[in-house]
């Protein structure tokens, strides 16, 4: 799938390249964010609407801070590992297929490019002269759609939702830090949301979407999350 060294690079603006580029990271490093925001918020505030002690806060905030960390990390590497294999058995299986039956496989490819729009005659042309050139990596482009861009990398995945997660987590649990213990509900709320905008908005500017939007509906979610875990904290509190 790698283009060689002395191909020119087809892109129109290599200087800004294509958002899609930026998946296998974003989406794992805004997950990552989000979840460690939006959890580490909710177990301080539940802990802290059932028992408000510094002590039982800051165990809570810690625990689930590092627990979700490598949860998250587990959790990404798993899942996208698993992407990854079926890709690789997809691969596999168009290699062999090319080895048993090029020519059915040249066919599949020409009809491919005329449901795109080229006439018959165009459509075949095309489809034998990048066979020629790479049959292999035609087909995982063309037929299973697979590009460099939307290859799974389950390491780079567990790794960037470990770090988004850590580092975007940390916010909630400072504010329970800081703040007086008697109010400690409102300024973690008002943290988690804040942080919760400008994740948002950082995540919307890196993919190119609107800012303002994104922004919003992280922040709707994620309050409803921790209005509810709030909730929960506080029943179970008071009946203990």
């Amino acid at each position: 799938m790698n283009r060689p060294h002395h191909l020119p690079d087809p892109s129109a603006h290599p200087d800004d390249p294509h958002y899609v580029g930026r998946l296998g990271w974003l989406r794992a490093a805004v997950l990552g964010a989000n979840d460690g925001i939006v959890s580490t918020g909710a177990i301080i505030m539940g802990v802290a609407a059932a028992e408000p002690s510094p002590r039982a806060i800051l165990i809570a905030g810690v625990a689930g801070l590092t627990a979700g960390a490598m949860s998250m990390a587990a959790g990404e590497y798993v899942s996208v590992h698993s992407q990854s294999d079926t890709e690789r058995a997809d691969i596999e299986r168009e290699r062999q297929a090319l080895r048993d039956m090029p020519e059915d496989e040249l066919h599949e490819l020409a009809a491919i490019y005329e449901e795109r729009g080229m006439t018959p005659a165009t459509a075949l042309q095309a489809a034998r002269e990048v066979s020629e050139h790479d049959a292999l990596g035609a087909h995982i482009r063309d037929e299973l759609g697979l590009t460099e861009a939307s290859a799974a990398n389950p390491l780079q995945a567990a790794l960037t939702s470990a770090v988004t997660f850590s580092t975007a987590g940390a916010v909630p649990l400072l504010a329970a830090i800081i703040a007086p213990i008697e109010h400690v509900l409102i300024a973690v709320l008002l943290a988690t949301v804040v942080a919760l905008g400008i994740l948002g908005a950082i995540g919307a500017k890196a993919g190119g979407a609107p800012m303002g939007r994104a922004a919003l509906r992280v922040m709707v979610w994620g309050t409803i999350a921790l209005g509810i875990t709030a909730a929960v904290g506080k029943i179970f509190g008071v009946a203990a």
